[in-house]
């Protein structure tokens, strides 16, 4: 035990009492007493020196091993790419019902705004015959691969807080992410890259900041890491002239000694995230240059794709993801900003769907043909979605979080359905409504846990991804 290199030393072992023995080795025991907690709990246990991000079983058999999260930031409108509300172009330019603002509240339009009918026409598609916008031809291909929700709701209707709501469940900074939620539990199935990898495009970076996909309380290891998506994965992965391998090995062997000594001592679960952290950047200097290398992917790929080699975009995002699963990554997610139309709604709905729609369908084609699509969920969506008023003259729509529209497919989910259902306006969800906490759960489910399980006691609470809400939605899962 962790006292046992000083429990003799200078002490005359006679005069070794009880009261010593618990003074001096509070620490040890504690230590002692929480690994063996979280390995029955099948969890890791990093106080003890174990891999924090070895691999770990979850409560039941999981139909999803992995998540890659495309999160379209802004909030996309389902009224122009999903939702098609024939009715709403029949008013618009009209008031709306003064019966459906009752108690509304919107984030900056004054809410007796006029409707705005769609902008876009809508056709039905595949076995399923999904409704989808015209500005979207290479979804429309997936259509019977996909499981499309037109009932998410969400509480939040400023950016920052429903972004971070809906990747921590909490609209308040400092939560674990969705992300961080799965390494905790699952463990990663690599060792040569981090088991949380994010992927950043577009305009701007998320609104939420880094509370995207921060451990919060949890050992910062479950974090994601940004990567960059050309040149270095990684700023600062390659050495420094005068530092040649030899030497950077035996630099990290000795720190890590140093660590490993202190974490023996204290049993801080943030050492052996530093160590890890430590060992992982010296393994990528050789892991992440071969993965960052697109080149090796065929030319019928990068068509598929519309990817190109050392250049920043959404598409070689999309493709990196699939080169981050393959290698064992857990939890993959791409932040592509921005979806906020206030003003300009058809012209910047155009330029989105151009630079996404493409990517997001063959990342969807590719991993099917592959075989990884049945145990990879790919999930689709943003924040929140766009008011059925006008804002920006007549082209533009303000925040909205009654109703919205979400698109997953593999990993379990049912392929071809279309859940939910909007009002004739697209303003609120009437059926089969799906809340965030909802929408967790289920996917938590997928991944093989109990969302009601899958806690971490901070501050004298359990805590979870879901608070104490969230059902799973047994109509999604396959």
């Amino acid at each position: 035990m962790n006292c046992q290199t000083h429990l003799f030393r200078g002490q005359d072992p006679r005069l070794v009492t009880r009261r010593w023995f618990f003074q001096q080795c509070a620490v040890g025991l504690g230590a002692v007493a929480l690994n063996a907690l979280l390995q029955q709990d099948g969890l890791a246990a990093t106080v003890a020196g174990l891999d924090p991000m070895a691999p770990k079983k979850p409560h039941h058999a999981p139909k999803a091993k992995r998540i890659i999260h495309l999160f379209m930031g802004g909030g996309p409108s389902h009224l122009e790419l999903f939702d098609n509300k024939p009715e709403l172009a029949k008013w618009n330019g009209k008031l709306p019902p003064a019966e459906l603002l009752k108690g509304y509240r919107s984030a900056f339009i004054n809410p007796n705004s006029s409707l705005l009918g769609p902008k876009f026409k809508f056709a039905k598609h595949g076995q399923s015959g999904a409704e989808v916008s015209e500005i979207l031809p290479y979804f429309s291909e997936i259509v019977d691969d996909c499981c499309i929700v037109k009932s998410m709701v969400s509480d939040a209707f400023n950016h920052a807080p429903a972004q971070l709501f809906m990747s921590t469940g909490s609209q308040i900074a400092g939560r674990p992410s969705f992300g961080a939620w799965s390494t905790y539990g699952l463990g990663s199935e690599t060792k040569d890259l981090p088991g949380f990898v994010v992927l950043q495009s577009g305009a701007k970076g998320p609104s939420g900041g880094f509370g995207n996909w921060g451990s919060g309380f949890l050992p910062t290891v479950h974090a994601g890491v940004p990567f960059r998506s050309s040149g270095d994965a990684v700023m600062y992965l390659a050495n420094p002239k005068g530092v040649d391998p030899e030497l950077q090995k035996d630099t990290l062997d000795t720190i890590n000694r140093l660590n490993r000594r202190r974490l023996d001592v204290i049993g801080d679960p943030e050492i052996a995230t530093r160590v890890a952290s430590y060992e992982m950047a010296y393994r990528m200097q050789t892991s992440a240059p071969e993965l960052m290398d697109l080149s090796k992917e065929s030319k019928e790929t990068l068509e598929m794709y519309g990817a190109e080699p050392g250049k920043s975009s959404y598409a070689n995002n999309c493709l990196l993801a699939r080169r981050l699963i393959e290698r064992g990554v857990r939890f993959v997610e791409l932040f592509h900003e921005s979806w906020d139309q206030h003003g300009g709604l058809v012209s910047g709905l155009q330029k989105n769907c151009k630079d996404t729609d493409k990517a997001s369908a063959a990342l969807v084609k590719d991993l099917k043909q592959r075989g990884l699509l049945k145990d990879t969920l790919v999930l689709w969506g943003g924040e929140f979605g766009r008011t059925p008023m006008v804002q920006g003259g007549n082209d533009g729509r303000d925040h909205h979080p009654n109703a919205f529209t979400m698109w997953m497919a593999g990993g379990g989910v049912k392929p071809g359905l279309t859940l939910g259902e909007s009002d004739e306006f697209g303003f609120n969800a009437v059926r089969d409504k799906v809340h965030v906490h909802d929408l967790h759960a289920t996917l938590l489910h997928l991944l093989g846990f109990n969302h009601e399980k899958l806690t971490y006691r901070f501050q004298g609470r359990d805590f979870r991804l879901t608070d104490v809400s969230g059902e799973v939605v047994e109509k999604m899962i396959a």
